[in-house]
């Protein structure tokens, strides 16, 4: 298992390709909620969103033969497009499988950084297969989204700055998706400071985290229909038993709690968020019993938003 020492050795080895994200706070919302919001402000980020920690140590962690052979991966854009500007400064290319519903943004997301699309149909079978195939005819080298320990060490990082700059929250809010994120901040907190309890926040359209915790095993996402398109994957069989072992509780939200939040969050903060990072936001607003007078660090994983079709505008 991953450990807090991987987490601070994967720190240093991307430091230099990285930004070290501010961590922002709003009056407006504090009052709202009824506790104190420390938003960890991953929108800020090169690439846009939180995944170049991960793709960045798992790429400096690759040998020249595997970088030779080319990278592949799966994403719903925001992994391919970090994977992709990383590979890029290696003067190598990567094949990115995406959904063919992805928001257009994401998908210029990832040619910007020199990535090329792979088009699949938006289910993880789809995903897998079309992956399988590519593969198979490329030779190329497979660079998972979340289910990799070396993703989960450089997401980690996320949750280790937002620990080292605000030391004494109470709790801390991580969207879930494969679980990368979530379960490298649980253990960067575990290792830092197990006094702060870490919680998932997950879209009802996209429940598997949810239901596999209260099953005691992977259960699959029967749909995905969620405006969260960073939060369509399945939990991963690296990260759930992490998750498992250490989260507090994933807190399930419905679409219209996230677009509301999202909304709150464009209009109080003047920052562009995704549904899939204002979900954490929904979790504290729909639990404000739980998180009454205390210090609540959200990890808001990214910004890349099509503007072109924001949700409140339907």
């Amino acid at each position: 298992m991953v450990t807090l020492k991987d987490i601070v050795d994967a720190h240093n080895r991307i430091s230099p390709f990285i930004h070290r994200t501010p961590v922002l706070t709003n009056k407006s919302l504090n009052e709202l909620s009824g506790a104190e919001l420390y938003f960890k402000c991953e929108n800020f980020q090169k690439a846009g969103s939180f995944k170049i920690r991960g793709a960045t140590n798992t790429v400096e962690l690759l040998n020249q033969d595997e970088l030779d052979k080319g990278i592949a991966t799966t994403s719903s854009g925001n992994h391919g497009a970090a994977l992709s500007m990383a590979v890029s400064r290696k003067n190598r290319t990567t094949k990115v499988v995406m959904p063919h519903n992805t928001p257009k943004i994401k998908v210029r997301n990832v040619e910007r950084n020199g990535g090329e699309v792979i088009w699949c149909e938006p289910d993880q079978t789809s995903r897998e297969n079309v992956l399988k195939d590519l593969v198979t005819k490329t030779g190329s080298t497979v660079v998972h989204p979340y289910n990799d320990e070396r993703i989960v060490m450089g997401q980690g990082t996320a949750g280790k700055e937002l620990i080292e700059d605000c030391p004494d929250l109470d709790a801390i809010i991580s969207p879930v998706s494969g679980g990368g994120l979530l379960s490298g901040t649980l253990i960067s907190a575990q290792g830092m400071n197990p006094r702060i309890k870490v919680y998932g926040a997950e879209p009802l359209e996209a429940d598997d985290t949810f239901l596999s915790l209260k099953k005691g095993q992977i259960v699959p996402n029967k749909s995905v229909n969620t405006i969260c398109d960073g939060l369509r994957a399945q939990i991963g069989t690296i990260t759930f038993p992490i998750i498992q072992s250490y989260v507090q509780e994933v807190i399930t939200l419905t679409e219209e709690e996230i677009i509301e939040s999202m909304k709150m969050i464009w209009e109080r903060m003047k920052i562009v968020v995704e549904p899939s990072c204002s979900i954490t936001l929904s979790a504290v607003l729909k639990s404000r019993d739980l998180f009454a007078g205390k210090k609540v660090g959200l990890i808001i994983s990214g910004g890349n938003v099509d503007l072109e079709h924001l949700p409140w505008s339907r």
